[in-house]
């Protein structure tokens, strides 16, 4: 399987500055973290 990885490392790009964005707006920012896929993708990209 052939992967684009420019467009990968975009969305990556794209998501930890979402996340940088979000956590500057609080003063004691925290993520929940469930063991599952989507909350190991968030702790990796955080």
């Amino acid at each position: 399987m052939r992967v684009n990885t420019e467009i990968l490392k975009a969305l990556e790009n794209e998501s930890i500055e979402i996340l940088r964005e979000t956590a500057a707006s609080f003063r004691k920012p925290v993520l929940m973290y469930s063991i599952g896929k989507d909350s190991s993708v968030l702790l990796h990209l955080a």
